[in-house]
């Protein structure tokens, strides 16, 4: 399949441990036939009773095009190894996942000492290929859970939904940075206002902003387009409004406007998450899984987008950033699936 690296039987079999009187969810979940196109995969799934797509898109060239750091490339197989290896029992059987694989970024990798303006170039590149594959699964009337991978997918997510959907989307964002930096070429701190710019962001709204992790030229910018906050200051740090009252603004908000809701989350809003960015002063876990939950459950969501894990930069090696990043991002799938199958 084009530009997209199918997650195969024999690398479930490398993740998957069994034991007997047991059932896991790698034991449930889909995958898709080597010897179909995509297009068909999707409508063979759908068919078959799947509704959510669990999709990888390892690369870091987006963050490095930002100026961070490098290490967004094996998030969805920490995540994989962890998500497979859950039961399968009365809460979620599996069967309602494909488990895609990767859309292909090996070609488009560069050393570390590469221009910004070549790593922008290549992000030009991968916008490209995370449209025409997240496309199809719009088109296949199935939902994407897409792991990252850098921030930078959100404007492909978003224009491929549009794309499919024929309408803007509408997005939260649990994240420090609103993304929505000036358009100087494309990379995981301006994805935002790139989609608001092409017409696929119809409404926007940034839960967790960092109060001085914005400049205030991007504040402006987000101001300007009509996009929303609540800080991280004003919910945990100065408790004037509970996190609870927030999500229940915010699904107001997102509801109002009528349109389908992408929600986006970057780990590194999460206190120590590896990541391209991480924090010491972030939100717990728990409240991330919360936000997940609430808005999949109260709000017409058509995709999750987990972004900037990075397994390699946790402190005490990349076995422990591996183990870490893969039980919180399976958390998250599970919040968004079990919002959703529960949706009001």
């Amino acid at each position: 399949m084009l530009n997209l690296t199918t997650f195969t039987q024999d690398k479930l079999q490398s993740l998957l441990n069994t034991r007997n009187g047991e059932t896991k969810l790698g034991q449930r979940v889909m995958l898709p036939e080597v010897n179909l196109a995509l297009d068909s995969n999707l409508n063979h799934a759908k068919a078959s009773g799947v509704r959510f797509v669990i999709l990888g898109i390892g690369e870091d060239i987006g963050p490095r095009a930002n100026l961070g750091r490098g290490g967004a490339t094996d998030a969805f197989d920490s995540a994989m190894a962890q998500f497979l290896n859950l039961q399968s029992n009365r809460f979620l059987s599996g069967n309602e996942c494909l488990v895609l694989g990767q859309i292909t970024t090996e070609d488009l990798a560069l050393p570390e000492n590469s221009e910004t303006e070549q790593l922008r170039n290549h992000v030009d590149q991968l916008d490209e290929r995370v449209i025409q594959v997240l496309s199809t699964i719009f088109n296949a009337g199935l939902e994407p859970i897409v792991i990252g991978g850098g921030h930078n997918n959100a404007y492909g997510l978003l224009m491929a939904a549009k794309a499919a959907l024929k309408r803007p989307i509408a997005a939260v964002n649990l994240d420090p940075h609103s993304d929505f930096r000036p358009k100087e070429g494309r990379h995981s701190g301006n994805g935002f206002s790139y989609a608001a710019a092409s017409g696929a962001l119809g409404y926007y709204h940034v839960l967790g902003l960092h109060e001085l992790k914005n400049s205030e030229t991007t504040l402006q910018q987000l101001e300007t387009f009509g996009g929303h906050w609540h800080s991280l200051q004003q919910i945990w740090v100065r408790r004037e409004l509970s996190l609870e009252s927030a999500l229940q603004q915010i699904s107001k908000q997102l509801n109002n406007t009528q349109l389908p809701v992408a929600i986006e989350l970057d780990l590194d809003a999460i206190t120590n998450m590896p990541s391209s960015a991480s924090t010491a002063a972030g939100i717990p876990l728990l409240d991330a899984l919360h936000y997940v939950s609430y808005i999949a459950k109260h709000c017409p969501s058509i995709y999750l987008h987990l972004a900037e894990a990075a397994p390699s930069c946790h402190v005490a090696g990349a076995i422990a950033g591996h183990r870490e990043t893969g039980q919180s991002i399976s958390e998250l799938i599970y919040s968004y699936i079990n919002g959703r199958i529960n949706a009001l």
